[in-house]
């Protein structure tokens, strides 16, 4: 009971206190599963990662689902979906709740203008810590700007550039298991 507890309210600590969306969770959630809680190890984190990124659904939720199923099954992944969601949900409902008094709060919108850039240093992070971790770090950057050409200026579907690096790591993979 207590590590289902632990579960949820780790969760609910990142989801509480996390503001930019799920990328700007990623340190949160490393710091406390990988630093702190030692549930997982540097590289199943990262393997988390890119399983998160690779389904459809939020980063952050699809991570806690893997921790969650990790540690305890689909009762952990209740705890910790419930404990990355609720916050999030609470949130909105009293945002929508007092909308109309707070849309135009200029007080408000200078909060906003100055978490901006703590969000975005905080989506950096987990992507300098991935290239530290790996000895392929060239490759991975490689991918990333080619992917974000692809996307940005040639105008090609997300979902493409998804697939073809998907096939591209499969390829990699026989080609590094047929030498090894």
């Amino acid at each position: 009971m207590k590590l289902y507890l632990q579960l949820f309210w780790s969760f609910f600590k990142i989801g509480a206190f996390t503001l930019g969306g799920g990328y700007a969770m990623i340190p949160l959630i490393e710091q406390e599963v990988v630093g702190r809680r030692r549930w997982i190890s540097s590289e199943e984190f990262s393997e988390t990662l890119t399983l998160a990124q690779s389904a459809p659904g939020p980063i952050s939720v699809n991570s806690a689902v893997f921790v969650g199923y990790k540690m305890r099954g689909m009762k952990g992944v209740l705890m910790t979906v419930l404990g990355t969601v609720v916050p999030s949900f609470v949130v909105i409902l009293v945002i929508a709740m007092f909308f109309s008094d707070i849309r135009n709060n200029e007080v408000v919108e200078r909060i906003f203008s100055g978490l901006r850039p703590a969000v975005v240093a905080l989506i950096a992070v987990p992507v300098v810590n991935m290239l530290k971790k790996k000895n392929f770090a060239w490759k991975i950057v490689s991918i990333a700007i080619i992917s974000a050409i692809a996307v940005a200026w040639l105008k090609i579907s997300p979902i493409v550039v998804i697939i073809t690096a998907g096939i591209g790591g499969l390829i990699y993979y026989f080609i590094r298991k047929k030498h090894d």
